[in-house]
Order: structure tokens, then sequence, then C-alpha cells
């Protein structure tokens, strides 16, 4: 699913359920990098004030009761009866339903029923809300956090949100360091010594940009599939 499908579907389950505290995410795209700089729907959800966690590469245990819930929704709903996309989105949400309102967990209660506080977090959200409260000063406190490792190509070039920025042939085949200073909004380059060897203007981190996910750059041809993207999401 694009990532601007994702978002589109996390707003549509804040207004159903609520802002989250956290959200606990795998390290696949679009949801983390494996410890390197934090892709644009991580951004996106720092501004809305979430936190969020990155469970550990291959270690699905991690998220046990996420992994168990999709493995009884794909027993329940019978993914292989369904003739269409549309109709097996329409049985997991009616077993989804069943699962938890009407499915006994404790004697005769079911799971909404002996958690009704689970029915909302009591963190309201509407688009209204996220244009007014969205912050960028809070992704850039967070992601001035961040530091990562690049060799330096022959070039004098490396590569982070997939755009190519030039370092200096000095300093070719070395590992530097990548930092943001959040009050400059500059790149800080350092070397393994700490010493700074460089800073580069961070232009790709803009409020409009995070928020519509285009602060890592696309290849050609990828403005029309998102495009594309955008129209078949759910508004």
């Amino acid at each position: 699913m694009p990532p601007l499908c994702v978002q589109a579907v996390f707003r549509d389950c804040f207004v159903r359920w609520g802002l989250p505290a956290r959200l606990r995410v795998d390290n696949g795209s679009p949801w983390g990098s494996s410890g390197d700089l934090p892709p644009d729907l991580s951004l996106w959800l720092w501004g809305l004030g979430l936190d969020v966690h990155w469970n550990r590469p291959s270690r699905p245990q991690e998220n046990g009761v996420v992994e168990r819930s999709q493995g009884t929704a794909k027993n329940w709903a019978e993914p292989s009866a369904c003739t269409s996309v549309d109709e097996l989105q329409q049985a997991l949400d009616r077993m989804d339903r069943i699962q938890r309102e009407r499915y006994p967990f404790e004697g005769e209660l079911s799971r909404l029923q002996a958690w009704p506080a689970l029915s909302h977090s009591g963190r309201p959200y509407t688009r209204r809300w996220e244009r007014r409260a969205w912050n960028f000063g809070r992704v850039l406190d967070r992601l001035s956090a961040y530091a990562v490792t690049r060799r330096v190509d022959k070039n004098g070039r490396i590569t982070f949100y997939n755009r190519s920025r030039y370092v200096g042939t000095i300093h070719c085949g070395r590992t530097v360091y990548v930092m943001l200073d959040p009050d400059a909004i500059e790149w800080v380059l350092a070397d393994q010594e700490g010493h700074q060897v460089r800073r580069l203007a961070a232009k790709e981190l803009t409020k409009s940009n995070i928020q519509n996910l285009t602060v890592a750059r696309h290849a050609p041809g990828t403005r029309q599939k998102r495009r594309a993207a955008k129209l078949s999401c759910p508004n």
C-alpha cells in the first residue's frame, strides 16, 4: 500500500478511535528504515504528537498481539472465498465487529464490554484539528536526535532521503555522520573524530513536504504514481 494510502487509513482510524499516544510499527516500508533516518510517514506522525516505536528487525514476537490478530482475521474472513478486494474488506470488517463486540471474552462479556474505554482514546481527531495542531518544530526536535553514517563516494557525494549531497572530494572514501541542527534547519556533517566538515541547508524539511510525504525524493515517474495512489486512497 502506498504511503499516501496508509496516511489516509490512519486518518480514518484516528477519527473512529481517537489519537493514540504511541504507534508500534515494523521496520519495513513505509514504517521504518532499520536504524537510518525515519521515513516521511513517521515524520508526519511526530508532527501529530505521536510517539513511534519501531520493533527490532526480524522480531515479529515483539508485536505478537497484532500478528495473532491478523492470523485470526485471515481464518475468520476466509480470503480464498472472496471474489474481490471489496468483498474481502467487507468480510474483514464484519469479522472484526464480531470479534470485538459479540464474541465472548470474559464469561458473557465481549472485549468491548470488558474494556469500554478502548472504544475511543479520549483524544478526538479531525482534519481541521490537524491543520491547526500539527507541529513542525516537534518534528525537527525529534529528528535532531539522530546521527547516521554515510560513506563519501568517489565524486565526494553522499545520499540520504534519496537526495545526493556534495561533501567534497577531499573526503572521498571517508565515513561521515549526518545530523540535523533544528534551529538552523541544516544538516551537519562531521567526521569520525567529531569535527564538522560541512553544513547543508535541509531544504527538503518543510511543513508541506512532511505533511505530503515528499521529504524523500522519488524516482522519475513516481509523481504520476503518487497522484494515482492519492486519487485511489480513501478520503
